[in-house]
């Protein structure tokens, strides 16, 4: 996957002590983050995480992120900012062990997709930490971003115009058993 975050590590100069960073995206980044997401704006994104060794070419990939970005409120298409701040802690695992033990061999039908563990996979050696914080990113924003006192008050031009029509759910709620 790419993503306008190019931040990779390569699984061979993680020491035992682990790695440490803090990174801050470039204005370019923050362009490309506001346009991949569909978002107004990304006006900062800074990230401190760290890589540590787990057993078995593992690894633990764990830090914190801020940023501030801009939406569209979904009622009148205004900006709504917002500061997303978010703990994160996820096990890189090398690609051929990416598949839970408790299932390998299972039959088709009998993976439960929600009993997975939480974890990202490690392809060629390289730890995609953009990739991560992303998604990260993706997931921390407002689903449905409203600037507030904004409401929804839109009625049907057609029940407004004529107030005789009748609503359809009107001719439903008749068909409801009294009880």
């Amino acid at each position: 996957m790419t993503t306008p975050l190019e931040w990779t590590h390569q699984t061979s100069a993680v020491t035992e002590r682990g790695v440490q960073e803090m990174r801050h995206a470039t204005q370019d980044e923050l362009t490309e983050l506001a346009r991949t997401l569909d978002i107004l704006s990304c006006d900062s994104l800074a990230v401190s995480y760290e890589i540590k060794p787990l057993s078995g070419g593992r690894f633990r990939f764990s830090g914190e992120l801020e940023a501030r970005v801009t939406q569209a409120c979904v009622v009148t298409l205004e900006p709504v900012p917002e500061k997303l701040s978010e703990r994160f802690e996820i096990e890189l695992v090398p690609a051929p062990e990416a598949e839970p033990e408790d299932h390998r061999g299972a039959a088709d039908g009998d993976l439960e997709i929600l009993s997975a563990p939480d974890f990202e996979v490690i392809e060629d050696g390289r730890i995609e930490a953009g990739v991560i914080i992303f998604q990260l990113v993706s997931a921390a924003l407002e689903p449905y971003p409203r600037k507030k006192g904004a409401e929804f008050d839109w009625v049907d031009p057609k029940i407004a115009a004529d107030p005789t029509v009748v609503s359809p759910f009107a001719a439903l709620a008749k068909l409801k058993p009294k009880t």
